[in-house]
């Protein structure tokens, strides 16, 4: 065989099996989904094991400390914006809700909660600026919660910080005896990325992922990742969440106001590879819509 045409099948033979481990990983990361929500069409979810559309919650304006729940959301404040997402469609969050509404996709059936070891991620994008368009203190464009922020959450915000903060909490539950950690501690839970400067018009991409949660043991870990790149971490901490399936939340766009998109969430933890991955080729997940 001439050394030129060797050289061509050699090379042919490399990307084709570079294109197969490719696509192998690709299935090994969309196989790992949970629950997807493209919001290229609908203000709802493409894919899950759950419910797939959403509720509001809000506070009960008569009785302190009580909540008013109802199928559905606001359809004014929270829209499609057709062909402005990292790809498609997107949710776009125009105000802030009364009564400090916010809407929820029923965690039951869409996160692999387990108690006595799980593990998982959550994976999104936005387009905001924090420091001009947010109106309130604290905005948690994801937040997945039963009780609350700082008692059995997992969640990103940005802070009332000028400017702020953009912050991860896992937060454990505790028993209805104790006190939540404050979020001011030093020693909370939580990865701190000091004075975002995110822009409207910009994407970025935010990973959370954990793993070993409610063990019971000193052996959780959680990361942050910002537009494929480590941001911090939490390590050899306990941290359970202790939820009730049937009243646990993933809290969408929480005072949020901008676009988001791409919404995920990973029955395992994720590699800083397979976050890498995810980030250059955002419409990976795209193919759950089919199903």
């Amino acid at each position: 065989m001439k050394p030129f045409i060797s050289a061509v099948i050699s090379a042919i033979v490399t990307l084709s099996v570079g294109a197969t481990q490719d696509q192998g990983k690709k299935d090994d990361l969309v196989k790992a989904v949970l629950f997807y929500a493209s919001f290229d069409e609908d203000v709802r979810a493409d894919f899950g094991g759950g419910d797939l559309t959403l509720s509001t919650r809000s506070n009960d304006p008569n009785e302190k400390g009580k909540f008013l729940f109802k199928k559905g959301i606001d359809s004014k404040m929270f829209r499609i914006a057709p062909g402005k997402g990292i790809q498609g469609g997107a949710l776009e969050v125009v105000d802030v809700l009364p009564n400090n509404g916010r809407i929820f996709f029923p965690a039951r059936g869409n996160i692999g909660f387990k108690k006595g070891r799980w593990s998982g991620a959550v994976s999104f994008w936005i387009n905001t600026d924090p420091n001009k368009l947010l109106k309130t203190p604290f905005c948690d464009p994801v937040q997945i919660i039963q009780k609350g922020a700082n008692n059995g959450g997992i969640w990103f915000d940005f802070n009332n910080a000028k400017p702020r903060d953009c912050r991860m909490g896992i937060f454990p539950s505790v028993p209805s005896s104790q006190k939540p950690i404050p979020e001011d501690d030093p020693k909370a839970p939580m990865v701190r990325v000091p004075a975002v400067k995110f822009k409207a018009g910009d994407w970025h991409h935010i990973v959370l992922t954990w793993k070993n949660l409610d063990t019971g043991k000193n052996d959780s870990q959680a990361v942050l990742y910002i537009d494929g790149k480590k941001k911090g971490s939490l390590e050899n901490a306990q941290l359970a969440m202790d939820w009730d399936m049937e009243k646990a939340g993933i809290y969408v766009g929480v005072n949020f106001i901008g676009l988001m998109d791409e919404l995920a969430i990973f029955g395992r933890m994720l590699t800083s590879a397979e976050v890498t991955r995810l980030h250059k080729r955002f419409h990976l997940l795209a193919t759950l819509k089919k199903r």
